[in-house]
């Protein structure tokens, strides 16, 4: 008899707020409390909760949408790929207060009950040499992800297309870059598009980070973007299948914000992904 292949869980499906930038919070928990998911990864984004406008009131009002909808924080990912905000900078004041504000959202993350804090590299000026980023984004990361620890959190790590950094755009390079580092704490995120671009495989994830592959965005591209199941042209659901004959037990999330259109319509945007992730997932555990 012929078994059939594992599967990944949908326990292991979390929400997120990708996308709906445009809707007050209230609506994203109810939409998320709606598909059935009981943890979310929480975009840092106005007008939900952004770093520079993330006060007691607003991390309280924050908590209780969350409370009112069953709901938990498993991962913080302030938005970290635009000015001001980069770790790396050349420029000294814009990396420290990128730095203190990273400590602060390690501050937020705990506070809301988060496991992790999401972070990437930033990037260094294109007209020096590339080290001096890599030696900047690693001390950066390693302050951060001590103060995280102090917090009781961990952080992840994930790498970015060319166009987005200078620093670590391959498994290969975040391995290098999470030996500079040298924290413990870190694990590591697996985005499918940075994958497919970087010409990578979830073999080559699984090979370097063993455990330490906590995080999974599962999002579609032609090769690049960040698009619905279905809008580009990855093999997602092999990559479910390799992830899955590999152990992974980690977190899945959505990541669908490279459309516009998507930030017009996010429920149905999400609506489609869970459609067709479904097929590939066992189905949650019902509590006893």
């Amino acid at each position: 008899m012929t078994r059939s292949p594992r599967r990944l869980s949908a326990d292991q499906l979390i929400g997120a707020n990708f996308s709906f930038q445009h809707y007050p919070f209230p609506e994203v928990a109810r939409v998320m409390q709606g598909f059935g998911v009981t943890e979310i990864e929480l975009w840092g984004i106005a007008p939900h909760l952004d770093l520079h406008h993330a006060g007691p009131a607003r991390i309280a009002e924050v908590q209780q949408v969350l409370a009112d909808h069953g709901l938990s924080v498993r991962c913080f990912t302030p938005e970290q790929v635009l000015y001001p905000i980069n770790i790396a900078s050349g420029d000294d004041a814009y990396r420290q207060a990128s730095i203190d504000l990273f400590r602060r959202a390690a501050d937020i993350a705990a506070e809301l009950g988060a496991r992790h804090l999401f972070l990437t590299p930033g990037r260094g000026f294109e007209n020096e040499p590339v080290e001096r980023a890599w030696d900047r984004s690693a001390e950066a990361l390693r302050q951060i992800a001590a103060h995280a620890a102090e917090q009781g959190l961990r952080c992840l790590l994930e790498p970015l297309q060319r166009r987005e950094s200078n620093i670590a755009h391959s498994a290969a390079d975040l391995r290098r870059l999470l030996d500079r580092v040298g924290a413990e704490t870190m694990d590591v995120v697996l985005d499918t598009v940075a994958m497919a671009c970087a010409g990578d495989s979830v073999a080559d994830y699984v090979a370097l980070f063993g455990e330490r592959l906590a995080h999974v965005h599962v999002v579609d591209g032609t090769p690049s973007g960040h698009l619905v199941w279905g809008d580009g042209s990855l093999p997602l659901a092999d990559y479910l299948t390799d992830l899955a004959g590999a152990g992974y037990t980690g977190a899945l999330s959505f990541e669908p914000f490279g459309d516009g259109s998507y930030a017009l319509d996010p429920i149905t945007a999400w609506t489609r992904n869970m459609q067709a992730i479904a097929p590939h997932l066992e189905p949650r555990k019902v509590p006893a």
